[in-house]
């Protein structure tokens, strides 16, 4: 079933809003905890997909049993793009139907896994701080890409790190979750520690570079995309409505 969502009352219309939240928003995360263990309880991957010609967005939101990561819930929900493009800012295109999808879920998430950012992001509130703070579940983000930030490549084996750097400060880890393969970006999101993102992560990458949790996800979202924007077959008229042929009345 998929969600049919609008834009939010109040929802920031410009830059200049949209960084005022954050700036609100930040003050909130919450980075003493620990979070869940890995590997135990729920963990739920969201991903979005875009139509910017026809101004609709689909989310994703898919929960894995941690220990056997089996699917256990699905959602979707689809609405209009709530944002325009601007770096630093994604989360405000994503966030109300990525909160949909979530609250239409029949099973708890858990740990949420964004495919994203979430300290690791200049202004520090990435998708999966802004998603964490809203929601107040543990949140990590795990990205393909490593932003604006440095980092040493790490070394070859699987679980090798190196940190992500914004000058002298740690804001994530490239980490290689498999060997020889180029590494993903996992940052805090809120209610765990970096440790503890990094750990996860490597409990989601079994056989592939992105978590299970990404993958299922980005699915899923790309489906409910594909089916929100198909063009509807026109109705073929019945045999009754047609002209008579010659064994007509």
């Amino acid at each position: 079933m998929t969600t049919t969502v609008g834009i939010p009352a109040g929802w920031p219309a410009t830059e200049r809003q949209a960084r005022a939240v954050q700036d609100e928003l930040r003050a909130r995360v919450v980075l003493d905890e620990t979070g869940p263990a890995p590997g135990t309880g729920n963990v739920t991957g969201v991903d979005v997909a875009y139509d910017d010609e026809r101004d609709v967005v689909a989310a994703a939101a898919v929960v894995l049993d941690a220990a056997t990561l089996r699917v256990v819930a699905e959602a979707t929900a689809v609405g209009r793009i709530s944002f325009p493009y601007v770096p630093g800012l994604l989360a405000f295109r994503e966030i109300p139907t990525v909160l949909a999808a979530l609250g239409a879920l029949d099973h708890p998430p858990g740990l949420i896994v964004c495919d994203g950012y979430g300290l690791a992001h200049p202004r520090r509130f990435g998708l999966a701080s802004h998603l964490g703070v809203l929601t107040g579940l543990p949140t990590i983000g795990v990205a393909k890409n490593p932003f604006t930030f440095a980092h040493d490549e790490p070394d070859a084996p699987r679980g090798s790190a190196s940190p992500l750097l914004a000058g002298a400060d740690e804001v994530g880890r490239a980490l290689r979750t498999r060997d020889g393969v180029k590494p993903v970006f996992v940052s805090v999101g809120h209610r765990t520690t970096l440790d503890a993102a990094c750990a996860h992560t490597l409990a989601l990458t079994p056989a592939y570079r992105l978590p299970e949790t990404t993958r299922r996800a980005d699915a899923l979202c790309r489906r409910a995309l594909r089916e929100a924007t198909a063009e509807p077959r026109p109705e073929e008229p019945s045999p009754a409505s047609g002209p008579a042929g010659p064994d007509g009345p």
